[in-house]
């Protein structure tokens, strides 16, 4: 059960920081598009993403330096021509429509989650490599601490996105949403920049 502990804590820790992917899923959440679709995406993609670390291929990835770089610089592009796109709506922010689906279709949404979640070198270094090594150094109880860290991205997503409509009345003002998309904005920018620098 220690194994299981760990395992939610430590996915939890590396989970919970602001990123793209989350900034992405709060933004799903409180528009309210899609955010199901969204929130499954993000927890199966860590499953897997975890499961594949605890298996051992994590090694096989950190062995692979190409790999590793090529993800660096494709990620640092989307996150910066991402970021771009939420300073330029930060210019003429919309107020949020509650009963309104966002505009954004299930193919683009399935797009965006996917690519903000797979083109994400950190994924692979937070959740491959690192719980991967972590889960390791507890021998047969690796599984137990991969299921708790999965439970751990399940409960994050599914409150990230589920969590944000209790603040929507707040997002009625198109004034907060310019800050959230300046928000967003830099904070993909500065992943981009951080990436490109290693």
């Amino acid at each position: 059960m220690t194994a299981a502990v760990s395992g939610l804590l430590t996915g939890l820790a590396l989970i919970v920081a602001i990123g793209a992917q989350n900034a992405y899923v709060l933004r799903q959440g409180l528009t309210r598009t899609h955010v199901g679709l969204v929130v499954a995406i993000c927890a199966v993609s860590d499953a897997l993403l975890i499961l594949i670390g605890v298996s051992g291929v994590g090694v096989l990835v950190q062995e692979s330096p190409a790999v590793l770089t090529a993800l660096r610089w494709i990620g640092a592009a989307y996150l910066a021509a991402y970021g771009a796109r939420s300073l330029w709506k930060a210019r003429r922010p919309q107020a949020l429509d509650p009963l309104e689906s966002g505009g954004s279709g299930r193919r683009t949404v399935v797009a965006t989650t996917l690519a903000l979640t797979y083109l994400n070198p950190h994924v692979y270094l937070d959740t491959v490599l690192m719980l991967g090594s972590v889960a390791n150094q507890y021998g047969d109880g690796r599984w137990l601490f991969a299921a708790g860290a999965v439970c751990g991205s399940v409960l994050w997503f599914t409150t990230l996105g589920f969590g944000a409509r209790a603040v929507s009345p707040v997002m009625r003002r198109p004034g907060t949403w310019r800050v959230l998309d300046v928000v967003i904005g830099v904070v993909m920018i500065a992943l981009a920049v951080m990436l490109l620098l290693g």
